[in-house]
């Protein structure tokens, strides 16, 4: 079945008798192996936003790379409108990917972006989407959303793309989001902006969802709320090892930055996470290491440096330490 709905009606207001909204066109570029929980909460706020205005606010077609049907990560196959070659005609195109996006990046799409950008057609990506941008050099100099999962491979690859941890940016040429429920997030902003917050209410209201996060919300859990602390020195102190990875400090330093000794820093580490400042610190670098192992094309040796060793042999010990299995090992897993 061809998901393709159209609503020819219309509202009354008071004294004012019928008034019609110019319906907008999306058009979704599904990438094969795109995440399925992206794509249902970008149809869904649009579906019911027609259902609750009574009027046709919003149409949408697929496309894909060979213009028949398109896979989800999931498996689930969708039944598309045409292919990337075809000339939509959009109010807005937004392109939609999953975890293996690299695979799936083809001339023909790359072709389709730049010339809908030519065209001056609005532009977005949804999930891991916007490397496919930052790939094509579209999001240079942009405050870009992408799922939390793939931020060290965009710092390694695209330093020149402001990346940030907003679960979406709307306020860019090119907007993004993170991906997720965050989809649905956008959608009922770009709803309330053209529509209304008594519609965006209605259709969040719909969608049972009890609170609708805005543009500056956080994609992960803080590590105040994950573990229930609220010790300022500790919040500086994870935030300080977080953005020293390639010259990670000693555990005096980071004291000394935060103001605090070092007896002190470890005393909180203890208290808070119960481990200490340099196992925390090594398990920020591990997941980092992994990240690019499983996410890029980088040789062991050049994530070994990138995360603070020089020496491979100590990266694979302390690796195979952690995961149980050798850097080698793990790139040829998915998970």
């Amino acid at each position: 079945m061809i998901l393709h709905y159209v609503l020819i009606t219309g509202r009354l207001i008071a004294g004012r008798g019928w008034v019609m909204s110019k319906t907008e066109s999306f058009v979704f570029y599904l990438v094969d192996e795109f995440a399925h929980i992206a794509f249902s909460c970008a149809i869904e706020p649009l579906r019911i936003a027609n259902l609750e205005s009574g009027q046709a606010l919003y149409e949408w077609s697929f496309a894909s790379e060979n213009g028949e049907t398109a896979m989800s990560s999931s498996g689930t196959v969708i039944r598309v409108h045409g292919g990337f070659d075809k000339r939509w005609q959009a109010d807005r195109l937004f392109v939609l990917s999953g975890l293996n996006m690299r695979n799936h990046i083809s001339r023909s799409l790359l072709a389709a972006l730049r010339r809908e950008r030519l065209h001056g057609t609005p532009i977005g990506a949804l999930c891991s989407a916007a490397y496919i941008l930052a790939f094509a050099g579209m999001l240079d100099g942009m405050r870009t959303a992408v799922h939390w999962q793939f931020h060290d491979l965009f710092v390694e690859e695209f330093p020149d793309v402001d990346l940030v941890p907003n679960v979406f940016v709307p306020d860019e040429k090119i907007i993004t989001a993170s991906g997720g429920t965050a989809t649905a997030d956008l959608m009922l902003h770009l709803i309330r902006t053209a529509h209304g917050e008594d519609l965006a209410d209605r259709v969040a209201d719909q969608m049972v969802l009890s609170s609708v996060r805005e543009s500056t919300a956080a994609q992960k859990i803080s590590v105040q709320a994950r573990h229930g602390m609220r010790n300022p020195h500790l919040t500086q102190a994870i935030q300080r090892m977080s953005e020293e990875i390639e010259d990670p400090l000693s555990t005096t330093e980071v004291a000394a930055h935060v103001g605090i000794s070092t007896r002190q820093l470890e005393r909180l580490f203890r208290r808070y996470l119960d481990r200490s400042p340099s196992k925390y610190y090594q398990e920020i670098r591990m997941q980092r290491a992994r990240n690019l192992l499983l996410q890029s094309e980088k040789s062991v040796t050049e994530i070994a440096i990138a995360c603070g060793f020089r020496s491979v042999t100590h990266f694979s010990r302390v690796y195979r330490g952690f995961f149980g299995v050798s850097p080698g090992e793990q790139r040829g897993r998915l998970t």
